[in-house]
């Protein structure tokens, strides 16, 4: 079971609605998908086993799910979710049907009588239907129905923010995973099916001409962690000598492909190493690693990386930071791989909170540069990566409805570890601080809350009104100054209650702190100031009047 930690979760949405200024409205199935509703509340779930067959000429999923779950408390309906157009035909417990009650993509079930406290209970949902077609894959999510160049079946399922109920029926909130999980997924014999974890067997059926994929989940699993690739695959692989030892590292692309993704796949290794520096061990050596081409971009499905970035370096063949560096990696291997650590390891409980995901993800490539090119490379990067923020809403996004917030997740929250890890004054500290969090909140679901407070406690630092100004408002905070004769001035604008960073200048070339706040400071000087810069690592803007 995960923890659930409701005071930590109610402290930022108080804090939040103080600091966030744009209009929202939320619908009834907003709250239905978003909330961990009394439906949803008082069961943990245990385990899945989806076991489905995937109709590419129709483009259509028929199968069921197995829900096994405890009650945490009697409880007698539960909420599973499915999205519209797919539906419910009927839902099982001991062979018995059971009521079912819709509301939108809300399904209310019915057990047969009150599940006791403690007991361990099961039920079978079977489906089937059209699942949505995704548009603009992984973006706008769904199921991407393609053909490859030798005009074969290429499917894939991308759903993070949609939600995995967008083509199979689950509990499909954050805060609770399965705590493990069995995927049987079911194609034409000419196809290849992968999916999370590892093989445990491929069933033949000659006379419909099929085989199904068993695949098993021995680790938690968030539900939009879970995929289905289906395609002409053809695998090769390596083991890998990581901190936890040997770990299998296994690679399914297109068979015209093979060649080039033997040579290029080489990253996937390399990325290995250079995140469990960072992280600490790869969180999931039991399910093993695996990057599976497919035909959109890539996600960052939970032992199931991928990858559809054209065998090229950097983004779609461009660098994000216009540092040069970006073009000296895959930014899709990188990327996607680093989120099994924050993502899949530490999840976020509500969606609003994806910064966790996403801003630790988003630094990890310049971590990743870092340790190959060198510190100066990495700073590069980062902060290279600002042109691309936005500053147009708050990085943290609307509680309980299933919001998220600014893209600035990204690259503004990157260059905001950035900036903290310069306050911290020592690397070595830094690198025990990242690889705490994968240590303490191993396999958790967590709150934005959680993480602000442990990065305080780590750190020694109050940590509050830096994390109020960057993740909750949208300024960038403005390092004002002027010079009169040999007197420095200075303070800060555009920042929340308390902001008072300290930042690391360079005075006529001697390196110095500053503690801006907003009131107007005065430093005086022994000499007349030839030279003035702020040190490029923080997220200031910097103003000289």
């Amino acid at each position: 079971m995960k923890n659930i930690c409701y005071l930590l979760l109610i402290l930022p949405l108080l804090t939040q609605a103080q600091l966030f200024k744009e209009e929202q409205q939320f619908t009834r199935q907003d709250t239905l998908r978003g909330s961990i509703t009394p439906e949803r509340e008082w069961w943990d779930l245990n385990y899945y086993h989806l076991d489905i067959e995937v109709l590419p000429e129709e483009k259509m999923i028929t199968g069921s799910n197995l829900i096994a779950f405890t009650a945490l408390k009697p409880g007698r309906v539960l909420q599973v979710d499915l999205q519209e157009p797919m539906k419910i035909d009927r839902v099982e417990q001991e062979g018995k049907a059971l009521k079912v009650e819709s509301e939108g993509n809300a399904h209310f079930i019915h057990l047969e009588k009150v599940a006791d406290s403690g007991s361990i209970q099961e039920i079978r949902v079977f489906y089937s239907g059209h699942p949505k077609e995704a548009v603009r894959a992984p973006w706008d999510g769904g199921l991407s129905w393609k053909e490859d160049r030798n005009d074969e079946d290429f499917i894939a399922t991308s759903c993070q923010g949609l939600g995995a109920s967008v083509w199979w029926p689950n509990k499909d909130h954050m805060y609770d995973e399965a705590d493990s999980m069995k995927i049987s997924v079911t194609v034409p014999e000419r196809l290849v099916d992968v999916s999370n974890g590892r093989l445990l067997g491929i069933d033949h059926d000659k006379i419909n001409k099929k085989r199904t994929f068993h695949w098993g989940v021995t680790n938690p699993i968030n539900n939009y962690g879970v995929n289905i690739n289906i395609g002409d695959y053809v695998g090769f692989g390596e083991v890998y000598q990581g901190e936890k030892g040997p770990l299998d590292m296994n690679y399914y692309v297109l068979s015209y492909n093979l060649e080039k993704a033997r040579e290029h796949f080489k990253q996937a290794a390399q990325t290995m190493e250079a995140f469990e520096h960072w992280f600490g061990p790869y969180p999931f050596y039991e399910d093993g690693y695996k990057l599976v081409e497919v035909p959109y971009l890539g996600m960052e499905h939970q032992s199931s990386v991928t990858y559809g970035n054209g065998y090229q370096n950097g983004y779609r063949g461009t660098d994000l930071s216009g540092s040069g560096w970006g073009l000296k990696f895959d930014f899709i291997i990188v990327h996607e791989s680093g989120h099994e650590w924050f993502a899949n390891n530490i999840t976020n409980i509500d969606i609003a909170d994806m910064w966790i995901h996403e801003s630790f993800t988003a630094y990890s490539e310049s971590l990743f540069v870092e340790y190959f090119h060198g510190k100066e490379a990495g700073a590069d990067y980062v902060t290279g990566t600002r042109k691309n923020i936005l500053n147009d809403k708050p990085i943290i996004g609307v509680y309980h409805v299933n919001h998220e917030g600014s893209g600035d997740m990204y690259y503004k929250g990157a260059n905001m570890l950035h900036t903290l890890r310069q306050l911290v004054e020592d690397d070595q500290q830094w690198r025990n601080i990242l690889r705490g969090l994968n240590k303490d909140f191993y396999h958790q679901t967590v709150s934005s809350a959680q993480v602000e407070a442990y990065l305080s406690e780590k750190t020694g630092k109050d940590l509050s009104a830096f994390f109020n100004q960057y993740l909750r408002d949208t300024r960038i905070p403005v390092f004002e100054y002027e010079l009169q004769g040999n007197t420095l001035r200075y303070r800060y604008t555009d920042i929340v209650n308390g902001f008072d960073m300290p930042l690391e200048v360079t005075l006529n070339g001697h390196t110095d702190w500053i503690f801006p706040t907003a009131t107007w400071k005065e430093m005086p000087l022994t000499e007349k100031v030839a030279s003035f810069t702020v040190d490029r690592d923080y997220l200031v803007v910097s103003k000289q009047l």
